[in-house]
């Protein structure tokens, strides 16, 4: 008879589940063996004061999934020897019991309905005994699974926060930026519009016949410089950005002051 348990919620720490749990059991004072530890699965032999069976402990969706399975003390052929000595006419059913015992509580039943002997009763009841009594290891087991649980959703909670608060400051991040991005850009399309306009005050400057060879160096110096802003904004580097930008302004100014 297997009994189950689920660890809720923390299959992302399968394998500290199960260091968690083999440590919890071992200082409950039971013994593990024949460990077969992978990466979604593992299984291994348990012993716990007398009794003994297998613990299976697998990822299941969202959980851990822990089984175990208990190695019965067939306590129902005891019992039922003894009655047998007492109540006789049931030795058959006994030998029975004997002879093919992995059905022992199928055969009881079926035949113990039609034994007037006290002793096949009394090997039922010894069957009943058996079932009670030796699963003090799957209380143990689920007291375990809950401590191991309890700790773990601790620091799933954690990291749940953890990633919250980390995404709340990259979304205030983003904000930041889009808004430092915005008002940048502005003032770049700022020069860039006073570099028009001053690219036409040059070319009628020149017509005038005034002489327009250093305002027209700095004007185009002005260009690149801008060119460079924009490239800056675009790769985020502001610093950058607004230093290429207020370079621009200085050319445009003092192509200005020349004409």
């Amino acid at each position: 008879m297997p009994f189950i348990y689920f660890g809720q919620g923390v299959a992302t720490l399968y394998q500290d589940f199960v260091e968690r749990l083999m440590s919890q059991l071992a200082l409950r004072g039971t013994e593990i063996t024949n460990k077969k530890l992978e990466a979604e699965k593992s299984d291994m032999d348990v012993k716990y004061t007398d009794e003994r069976g297998k613990m299976y402990i697998m990822i299941d969706g969202d959980n851990v999934k822990v089984v175990y399975e208990v190695q019965r003390e067939r306590k129902e052929v005891k019992r039922g020897l003894r009655g047998a000595i007492a109540g006789g006419g049931i030795g058959g059913l006994l030998g029975g019991i004997l002879r093919k015992s992995d059905d022992a509580k199928d055969r009881v039943v079926d035949t113990v309905s039609g034994a007037l002997a006290g002793g096949a009763y009394e090997a039922y009841e010894g069957y009943e005994e058996s079932k009670e009594d030796r699963t003090k290891f799957a209380q143990e087991l689920a007291e375990a699974v809950k401590d191991v649980e309890d700790q773990l959703q601790y620091i799933v909670r954690g990291q749940k926060a953890a990633t919250k608060s980390l995404k709340e400051k990259a979304r205030a991040k983003m904000n930041a930026d889009a808004e430092k991005s915005e008002q940048i850009m502005l003032e770049i399309e700022e020069v860039f519009a006073d570099i028009i306009c001053l690219k036409e005050e040059v070319e009628l400057a020149k017509l005038e016949g005034t002489d327009v060879k250093k305002s027209r160096i700095r004007v185009e110096r002005a260009e690149k410089l801008h060119k460079d802003a924009r490239e800056a904004l675009e790769k985020h580097d502001y610093m950058v950005a607004k230093g290429k930008m207020r370079a621009a302004k200085t050319m445009v100014e003092q192509a200005r002051d020349l004409l």
